[in-house]
């Protein structure tokens, strides 16, 4: 007997059972294993084929086209655990093994932060994003200006920052990477995203002080990632995130962001990688 994939038709995404039946983690699982690198694989396949699922039955509350009824915040509320649990695992599991990742890898768990963000705004599960109660708000029509990254406190780096309009008149804006790449003129593209990837590194490194608060490392780890993924999708309509020219090193920060992620979160909301019932 295998490990095998737990499934059924109506479960999101799905669960790890040992050769003798019980429930189980990849990350359990590759420590034994004579094919660990086979498991990662395979973890990664049912991953993305749960992503496809998932934007099947979701893509209109994901995207924002409504708000979900009682029974559909239910089923967010499964999906991000879920899916943050699955990613989770994967990256833990391939870095015990000393797998470097790859641009799928980075794909693929980019595409599932994604989901996971999606179906938390719903929810009002995201917090605050760096800066938010600073910014001027914008006005109608076109902004003149010079986009920079602005940080929240140096002293506390794990606190992150954002993307900033500064006017001429003196305010500041909110500003995304993907307005600096696709909306904007003047812009040294390849120095704002090596700018973002930096910024976002910072908050990786600081985060296990002692000092930062994981809530705080959250929002600002989810901002920075979430900002950076949507900067880099299939298309505007479209969740899935295609890494091109950082590559390797790309996907290397995606699922270092995405692992702090989830670790940060769980501590103040220990339930987050407890796993659902395996499925009968």
């Amino acid at each position: 007997m295998r490990p095998r994939i737990l499934q059924t038709d109506e479960q999101i995404g799905f669960s790890w059972a040992g050769p003798d039946g019980t429930p189980t983690t990849l990350r359990t699982l590759v420590t034994t294993d004579d094919e660990p690198d086979r498991l990662v694989a395979t973890h990664l396949a049912a991953l993305d084929d749960a992503l496809i699922d998932a934007a099947r039955r979701y893509g209109e509350l994901l995207g924002g086209g409504r708000r979900p009824d009682a029974a559909e915040r239910e089923s967010l509320h499964t999906l991000y655990r879920v899916f943050d649990r699955l990613v989770h695992d994967v990256v833990l599991a391939s870095r015990e093994l000393g797998v470097e990742p790859d641009v799928r890898t980075g794909q693929i768990v980019g595409t599932s932060t994604l989901v996971s963000v999606r179906a938390r705004a719903p929810l009002g599960l995201l917090g605050p994003a760096p800066l938010d109660d600073e910014l001027d708000r914008p006005g109608p029509g076109v902004v003149g200006g010079f986009g920079e990254m602005c940080r929240v406190d140096p002293a506390r780096p794990w606190a992150g920052g954002r993307w900033v309009v500064r006017t001429e008149d003196g305010r500041r804006l909110p500003l995304t990477l993907s307005t600096l790449l696709f909306d904007s003129s003047g812009v040294n593209k390849d120095a704002a995203r090596r700018e973002h990837r930096e910024a976002l590194r910072s908050v990786l490194d600081a985060a296990g002080s002692a000092a930062a608060d994981p809530l705080t490392v959250a929002c600002a780890v989810d901002w920075l990632l979430y900002d950076f993924l949507m900067a880099h999708r299939e298309g505007p309509d479209s969740a899935a995130v295609v890494l091109g020219d950082g590559g390797a090193a790309d996907a290397a920060l995606v699922l270092d962001a995405a692992l702090t992620s989830v670790t940060a979160r769980a501590v103040v909301d220990p339930g987050l990688l407890t796993p659902e019932p395996a499925p009968r």
